[in-house]
């Protein structure tokens, strides 16, 4: 099943395993256990320390075939993945097998001193999908917390090839993730916000811990593009640097293919979230993840220092701030949306499309984004119908016609959608309203996938700096805000086109800004000891 490219490539990452690992399969009859079993005696082949054997009847399989188990020979340790863990998943697969064999995962000492902590049982069962870009974070993260604490037990479930198990527990959204029986969460999750959840301490501890930081001369908010480019360019200018962010990457980690970010012909987002992360780390820079900030308050009329609030109650200050806390996906705001939310209703085609297998879905709105949805579901979906707003689609033309050309969609224009419904448990349609004729209309379908544009994440800045009728940050060509010291970068601004390499020069433009506001500007009286900082 492997070419020779990934045979290769694979073969030098098992050189790393200090322990000898057993895959042991549970199998039926049917042809995806066969493949499995292939790809089983395929890697158990280029390593003397990996054995293979058939387990059909293995408990810990509880019934799901084909399933598999990795497991560090002569110890509690290991992973159990139930279904062929390719696509997306194939680097989950190899980092489980480095990991069960010995080499360690790659988190931080801290975060792992937490995991090991851990008291109680946590069996944990993640229903995932290989064409989700979102999964590999949360199954990577919980098989690492297997190998570093034998308390906990963690299966990936591939939704595709356990329809029945998805079916009964009314799985609609990957990754889905259950505790011991009970719903745990659902969309991407970090291992540290994993153990923050399960930790109890630890938010108390983090925010002390930022509480008592010493100020900095550039706070960047927000850990997409632009504040990765931000932090990069303040660092360099040797400078104290921090970032505050729920998660690192933004919106980035949500999108599937990158094909426009000049001299990088493709890639994919949680790639260059990673990559945009690790270059930060290059520098002395102080990453606060899973913080949200609450308020900005500008700096008194004498200057001093700009201060940003969390929601933990914590407190950061700085003598500048660079603010580029991004967007999100833009809500239908229609009764029904909110409660269907990942029971239904959906706002990635890609994650999420595999589960509605079979079924008829719609797709709101036509751009581009819409239409490419529409185009990726008719698929997978026994049919799509697109509803529009507009009385046509605003979607490029190649689209339209790609998705036109295909015998299983249907585009409904001039289209308001006014009500998603359910029977209280999923959804089972929608409502909607011909604009022209103001007739309601019913679609029955099993899942809606909103794809309507985006929100800047701005509402915490609301009566502090100048905000444009969308709530996106007013900035001037040097990325400067309407408040002293507060600059701006990204999409959650004014800046006209929301792109990822726009972002990075906006996020460098800003951090350069703050740095000239810096060396302009006295030094705060309240640290006299400070030295200046160099031009």
């Amino acid at each position: 099943m492997l070419d020779a490219n990934l045979t290769a490539q694979l073969s030098a990452h098992l050189d790393k395993i200090s322990h000898p690992i057993v895959l042991a399969a549970s199998l039926d009859d049917g042809p995806k256990s066969a493949e499995l079993w292939e790809l089983l005696t395929e890697i158990a082949a280029l390593s003397d320390v990996i054995d293979v054997e058939r387990r059909d009847d293995d408990p810990g399989a509880e019934g799901r075939s084909p399933s598999f188990s990795i497991e560090r020979v002569g110890t509690d340790v290991g992973v159990r993945f139930a279904g062929i863990p390719l696509g997306h998943e194939f680097t989950s697969l190899v980092l489980a097998l480095l990991q069960v064999g010995g080499h360690p995962p790659k988190v931080t000492e801290e975060a792992a001193d937490q995991v090991r902590g851990l008291a109680g049982e946590y069996v944990f069962e993640t229903y995932m999908s290989l064409s989700c870009q979102n999964c590999p974070d949360v199954v990577q993260a919980l098989n690492a917390m297997s190998v570093l604490n034998p308390n906990v037990r963690h299966v990936a479930i591939d939704g595709a090839l356990n329809q029945d198990e998805v079916d009964e527990r009314q799985v609609m959204a990957v990754p889905t993730v259950y505790l011991n029986g009970e719903l745990f969460g659902q969309g991407r999750m970090s291992l540290e916000e994993i153990v923050a959840r399960l930790d109890t301490g630890a938010a108390a501890r983090a925010a002390s811990e930022i509480d008592a930081k010493d100020p900095f001369d550039v706070l960047v908010v927000g850990g997409g593009p632009a504040g990765a480019a931000s932090a990069v360019y303040a660092a360099r200018k040797g400078i104290r640097t921090g970032v505050v962010t729920e998660r690192f990457g933004g919106q980035v980690l949500d999108t599937m293919g990158i094909e426009n970010f000049v001299s990088v012909p493709y890639t994919e987002g949680p790639k260059l979230a990673t990559a945009l992360e690790q270059h930060v780390h290059e520098y002395e820079v102080d990453v606060m993840k899973l913080q949200r900030a609450t308020r900005l308050v500008p700096a008194d009329a004498d200057g001093g220092l700009v201060t940003v609030q969390l929601e933990n109650g914590a407190t950061l200050a700085s003598r500048t701030v660079v603010v580029s806390t991004g967007a999100r996906w833009r809500s239908m705001g229609v009764p029904g949306e909110k409660e269907y939310r990942n029971r239904g209703v959906t706002y990635c085609p890609h994650c999420d499309g595999p589960l509605f297998k079979g079924k008829e879905v719609a797709v709101i709105g036509g751009g581009n984004s819409g239409v490419e949805a529409a185009i990726d579901l008719a698929g997978v979906v026994e049919h799509v119908t697109l509803l529009e707003f507009a009385d046509e689609l605003r979607a490029d033309d190649v689209l339209q016609r790609k998705l036109r050309s295909l015998p299983n969609t249907e585009v409904v224009v001039s289209a308001m959608t006014t009500e998603v419904v359910g029977d209280g448990t999923k959804v089972t349609g929608l409502r909607y309203t011909d604009r022209t004729d103001d007739a309601s209309h019913r679609l029955e379908v099993a899942g809606i996938f909103v794809q309507i544009g985006l929100l800047p994440n701005t509402e915490w800045l609301e009566g502090t700096v100048e905000l444009s009728d969308r709530g996106e940050v007013v900035i001037d060509d040097h990325g400067r805000t309407s408040v002293p010291g507060v600059f701006a970068a990204g999409d959650c601004t004014t800046v006209p086109y929301k792109q990822i390499v726009i972002a990075l020069g906006a996020g460098s433009t800003a951090a350069l800004s703050a740095f000239d506001h810096l060396i302009r500007s006295p030094l705060v009286a309240s640290d006299p000891t400070a030295e200046p900082v160099p031009a």
